[in-house]
């Protein structure tokens, strides 16, 4: 429960710094509306980022989403080129998606064993749900949210157990250490052809990079349907693993995230501080 504790304490940091960015508000005031001393805040701020407030706030600002933009654009075209129009990018990934088929996706999950439980991460608290293939969820818990309830209502017919099974341990670990695991981790995803793509595209973009909609759009070769791959997007079942927070819009700013944007915000300052100047950690 620590990192969940953490992390909702950062949460509430980051939501009054954007709300009060203009003010530049320091350390003190920062520490004071999340209830803890200077020196605590300071502590378990640098412990969860790995950078100063100061620092991060510079990583969450709308000059700074603008331009991560224009380097993730050339970023993801370069993927895509050597990656989807080709067959070797994607064998080299950690993560690898395996579509359910048509007759699976109408079933309802119907013989279909599913285990689930709960793990700790530094974004949260999250549901973690596994089929015999692979990840078939994996959902950020927030007040508003039901985890367990939605993720029975997506399969209604199968065949539900408490506890994590070899996927959710392997998903686990990596939340724990952050190092690529040796066995991949298998992503068991129902989805229309389209979503699927989408979803394939989202894993070439890099931990620190950001991508518009309609640069998505372009990568999946329907340019004048952002739209449709937004909510393709949205319909991500599969939080984190499938990077969709790294999709803002256009003009820079944050975007929906069915996860909640303050942590949609949290994320990506937190890969940026982490993982950009790190490229040989591939975390896509």
């Amino acid at each position: 429960m620590t990192s969940s504790y953490h992390f909702n304490r950062i949460a509430e940091a980051i939501r009054f710094l954007s709300a009060h960015y203009k003010e530049q508000p320091d350390l003190n005031e920062v520490a004071r509306h999340v209830h803890l001393s200077r020196y605590h805040f300071q502590r378990l701020f640098q412990r969860w980022a790995g950078v100063t407030p100061k620092q991060f706030l510079r990583y969450v600002t709308l000059e700074h989403a603008k331009k991560c933009l224009q380097e993730g654009r050339t970023t993801l075209e370069t993927a895509y080129q050597i990656g989807l129009s080709g067959n070797g990018r994607l064998h080299d990934l950690f993560i690898n998606i395996e579509a359910c088929t048509p007759g699976e996706y109408k079933n309802r999950g119907k013989d279909i064993k599913i285990s689930y439980d709960y793990i700790d991460t530094a974004f949260g608290r999250a549901l973690v749900a596994e089929t015999e293939i692979g990840i078939c969820k994996l959902s950020f818990y927030h007040d508003e949210s039901e985890p367990e309830l939605e993720l029975k209502n997506d399969f209604p017919e199968a065949d539900f157990k408490k506890g994590l099974g070899k996927h959710g341990e392997r998903v686990k670990q990596y939340f724990n250490n952050w190092k690529i695991p040796e066995r991949k981790i298998i992503l068991d995803l129902k989805g229309t052809p389209f979503q699927i793509q989408t979803w394939k595209a989202l894993l070439l973009i890099p931990p620190g990079s950001l991508v518009s909609y309609q640069d998505v759009a372009s990568m999946v070769n329907r340019p004048n349907a952002s739209r449709a791959t937004g909510t393709a997007i949205g319909n991500n079942q599969v939080a984190y693993l499938i990077p969709c927070h790294r999709v803002i819009l256009h003009s820079g700013r944050t975007g929906g995230y069915r996860w909640g944007n303050q942590r949609k915000i949290a994320i990506n300052g937190y890969e940026y501080a982490m993982f950009r100047n790190q490229p040989s950690l591939d975390l896509t």
